[in-house]
């Protein structure tokens, strides 16, 4: 039986897990699957739904008949709408903390990103995939950034998409964000024992993308590509 490789990329929101994770699955020819995307999915479905996202109770009720597909180039489906840009905005940022803390969520996703990894080579990245989605991942990475760098990246991706926001907003949410992430009952942010640390708030992309494929070479062996 083939034996496929899965890695996962741990860390608080706008490290840059997912430009890095897109970066490293093009260049390995792996499969990337965006499950920050799909908690932004469902936080979409429950707002457009009229119900609020705070409160668990009326967000599950969008689950039965949820369908969400990740597209190889990107695009993000929700319940066969693309969804992809309006998921980035604020209005939905502000509120996917709380759904990505509702179990009944949590495991009807979770139950999705395991049947992908376990048919093909994979990474992921989010906040539990190395410490609950996939404790045996063959490699995990947790990636961190200070608040400060964190913010002023999402504030310039949010300017390349035509996003409104501001640099003081988005810092705040950053801050928000990661006191929920790390303080929830189910499945809270942390640092897998035995994931590997890579601090890239000094690091351009592209040292970024080298520092996580020594991490994979390392504890794969396989061979890197060049690029």
């Amino acid at each position: 039986m083939e034996r496929f490789i899965t890695v996962a990329i741990d860390g608080p929101a706008a490290a840059g897990k997912s430009t890095i994770a897109k970066r490293v699955a093009k260049l390995l020819n792996y499969t990337y699957l965006d499950t920050g995307a799909m908690y932004r999915a469902v936080t979409y479905a429950v707002i457009k739904a009229g119900l609020n996202p705070e409160i668990e109770e009326e967000s599950v009720k969008v689950l039965p008949g949820l369908k969400i597909d990740l597209k190889e180039d990107g695009t993000v489906l929700c319940n066969d709408e693309d969804v992809s840009k309006i998921i980035r905005e604020p209005i939905v940022s502000s509120k996917v903390s709380y759904i990505a803390a509702m179990k009944p969520i949590r495991l009807a996703l979770v139950d999705m990103q395991r049947e992908m990894a376990g048919s093909k080579n994979v990474i992921l990245d989010g906040r539990d995939i190395g410490t609950y989605v996939l404790p045996n991942a063959d490699v995990k990475i947790f990636q961190i950034a200070s608040v400060e760098c964190r913010a002023k990246r999402r504030y310039i991706e949010n300017l390349e998409k035509g996003i409104p926001s501001t640099l003081e907003e988005i810092t705040e949410s950053v801050k928000k964000r990661d006191y929920i992430d790390s303080h929830r009952d189910f499945a809270p942010l942390r640092k897998a024992e035995d994931a590997v640390e890579i601090d890239t708030s000094e690091m351009t992309i592209e040292e970024s993308v080298d520092a996580v494929l020594a991490v994979i070479k390392e504890k794969t062996g396989i061979e890197i590509p060049c690029h």
